[in-house]
């Protein structure tokens, strides 16, 4: 598994998009997505129910997104009139990949100095419940905005994970914890996957044999 692609770096020219085509980990498939004063809204504005991947405090929102899309910071990276459409998979299968976006919206701007500052803590949970990976305050999207805060923002932080054959299969889960500290909330998200298939058979040694008896000494 890789994880982090803790990066800043797309937060900046990437937060232009009023939509997004797709869904938010399934909640509005086939639909857009957008922000409105109570939280998340479809394009014809009707309310989203606040779910585990999509929630709003306090006039703040963020969500997060899996997605089988390579691509997907090109996709994004297009003229604001231009609707991304991403893929999107709660699965993983033998050798494939999953990354995982986090969006915010409607971020407080501090009047004193123009700028935002929203932070991420993330966690990944392996299917017994231990930590795979952590870190915290990772930037999400600080600095000046180039348009409406209410616009939907791709955050600075996103995830990719990489099936390897010695992973633990089954339900893998992580939670993200989006944190605006200007206005002084936080917004916990939560999603899994699964990631399928068999691990591959331990090939046996000589070790294995070391201390067992032999059949003529069982009899």
């Amino acid at each position: 598994m890789i994880f982090g692609r803790i990066d800043a770096g797309h937060a900046r020219r990437s937060g232009m998009k009023g939509w997004i085509a797709g869904s938010l980990l399934g909640l509005v498939a086939c639909c857009n997505t957008a922000w409105a004063e109570e939280g998340w809204v479809d394009m014809q504005g009707r309310p989203i129910p606040p779910s585990e991947s999509a929630n709003s405090v306090g006039g703040f929102s963020a969500a997060v997104m899996m997605t089988t899309d390579a691509d997907w910071e090109a996709k994004w990276n297009t003229p604001p009139e231009t609707v991304p459409s991403f893929h999107t998979a709660n699965e993983v299968s033998p050798h494939g990949e999953l990354y995982i976006l986090t969006f915010v919206s409607n971020p407080q701007v501090d009047p004193a100095t123009g700028k935002t500052d929203v932070v991420c803590d993330v966690v990944m949970h392996r299917p017994d419940g231990t930590v795979s990976a952590s870190a915290v305050d990772q930037p999400c999207l600080q600095g000046e905005l180039r348009g409406d805060p209410r616009n939907v923002y791709l955050t600075g932080v996103s995830m990719k994970y990489m099936e390897e054959p010695a992973d633990a299969r089954g339900v893998w889960s992580f939670s993200v914890v989006a944190k605006d500290r200007v206005r002084g909330v936080a917004v916990p998200l939560r999603a899994s996957f699964l990631v399928k298939g068999q691990m591959p058979r331990r090939r046996p040694s000589a070790a294995d044999g070391q201390g067992a008896a032999s059949p003529a000494q069982n009899r």
